[in-house]
This record gives structure tokens, C-alpha cells and sequence, in this order.
């Protein structure tokens, strides 16, 4: 994939680089590495990026280089893509099914399943997931098909621009109905896994949280993470009473 940039008045006495980085944001690594690779063009030349630009001039990132991801292994799934464009695909992940290999799940990991479809399509990119969700927690998974997208994804997160939300059952009906937990949440005591809270050696962590629907004896949540530690919804609810049903 390629992106074009004319240059207008605005960009009047700046060199290539300075007009990449403010008009896209490139991180400083991935533009030395587009220089290396000699894929920024002007005019459909390749130039100096040093070189200052003229009124109308068209600047060409080209992104159809491959890349090494032979460190996972492809997998055949019935993966559920619920949108995809040229540049990124979003997938329905089920319980149950991590994001990353691991030693545990070698081959049964979410991107072993995105490495086959890549694969399958030609696609010869990293394995990029943009958002993470616990193994036994479904929901939307984004996987950027080339780094530039994956770097603005992480931007809008840093930003605050990208808001994702959750949403869960818990036992028991909550009070307040709308509400935040602020409860710093560190990693227990010998364990690479479970998480609890830690007033003294926690992280901050931040939800918030409102109550769509009240059952008997259980409540649907939903939930915005300001912060986005392990396991924070499910430490969150049981630090206030309410776990989650599983």
C-alpha cells in the first residue's frame, strides 16, 4: 500500500523529513528504516529526504515491502472478521483463545490464526495486534496489516482518542449504578499471571464503570479502562464485591 501527500503552501521552507514527521507523525525509526529500505519518493523519484520541498511537489510512501514473521506459526481458524480495509482488519476473539503464542499455545493463538490468513492473501507482514484481551475474554481484536497503521493506532491510544469499552456480567446488583474504581493493581506473589490489589506496590489503575441491566442476582456492567492493566475488570469487580460470573 502507498500513501501520496501534495505539498502545499503550508509546508513552505521544510525539507521531506520535517514534512513526513508533522503531516504523518512518523516515529524516528520507522522513517529511517522507509529511508533504508528507499521507499519515499518525490515525483516518483528517490531523493534526499534532507531535500526541501516545492509547491506542489508529491511525496510517495510506498509500504509493500516484506517482512520476516516466520516466528509464528500459521494456523488454520475459523476466524470472524467483522471489518477489513487495506490496511487493518478487525476479528470477533472468542473465549478461550489467547492473542500471543506462548509456550503454552504455540500454535492455537489468535495470531497463528491471523498468520494463516496473511498467508492466504499474500500478505507478507509482521503479526501486529493493536488491542489486547485476556484468554478467556471475547471481543474485538484490531491487527494492523502494516507498521505505520499499527504506530497511529498506538497514537490515538496514548491520546485518548481510541476508547474501547467491555462489557460483562458480575454477580450481585451494584451501588452506586454508575461509578469508578480507582484501585492500583499489582501482580500476586509468585505468580507470572494472577493479579490483585496492592495499595502499596500497584499500578494506578482506573475503571469506569455503569450499569446497563439488572438481573435477580447478577448485573450486565459496562466498562471504560482508563488504564488497561491484566485482568483489571475482573480484580476491579471482586476488590468491590461484585466478580465476574464465568
Amino acid at each position: 500500500m502507498k500513501i501520496e501527500y501534495q505539498i502545499d503552501k503550508n509546508d513552505r521552507n521544510q525539507t521531506v523529513h520535517q514534512v513526513l514527521m508533522n503531516q504523518f507523525q512518523f516515529s524516528t525509526r520507522l522513517l529511517n528504516k522507509l529511508i533504508k529500505l528507499k521507499r519515499i519518493r518525490v515525483n516518483n523519484q528517490i531523493i534526499d529526504t534532507r531535500k526541501f520541498v516545492t509547491p506542489y511537489d508529491v511525496i510517495t510512501i510506498d509500504f509493500n515491502y516484506e517482512e520476516n514473521n516466520s516466528n509464528i506459526t500459521p494456523t488454520q481458524m475459523d476466524l470472524t472478521i467483522v471489518y477489513e480495509d487495506k490496511w487493518f482488519l478487525v476479528v470477533d476473539k472468542p473465549s478461550g483463545i489467547p492473542i500471543h503464542p506462548s509456550r503454552l499455545h504455540h500454535t492455537d493463538s489468535l495470531s497463528n490464526g491471523i498468520k494463516f490468513y496473511f498467508d492466504s492473501i499474500g500478505l507478507s507482514k509482521k503479526i501486529r495486534p493493536v488491542n489486547r484481551l485476556d484468554l478467556d475474554t471475547s471481543g474485538l481484536v484490531i491487527f494492523a496489516k502494516f507498521e505505520y497503521i499499527q504506530e497511529a493506532f498506538a497514537r490515538q491510544m496514548s491520546d485518548k482518542i481510541f476508547k474501547k469499552e467491555y462489557c460483562c456480567f458480575v454477580n450481585g446488583i451494584l451501588e452506586p449504578k454508575i461509578s469508578t474504581i480507582n484501585l492500583p493493581i499489582a501482580r500476586k506473589n509468585d505468580s507470572i499471571i494472577e493479579r490483585c490489589i496492592d495499595k502499596k506496590n500497584g499500578q494506578a489503575s482506573i475503571t469506569h464503570y455503569e450499569v446497563q441491566k439488572e438481573f435477580q442476582t447478577y448485573s450486565f456492567v459496562k466498562c471504560i479502562l482508563e488504564t488497561g492493566r491484566t485482568h483489571q475488570i475482573r480484580v476491579h469487580m471482586s476488590a468491590i464485591g461484585h466478580p465476574l460470573l464465568r
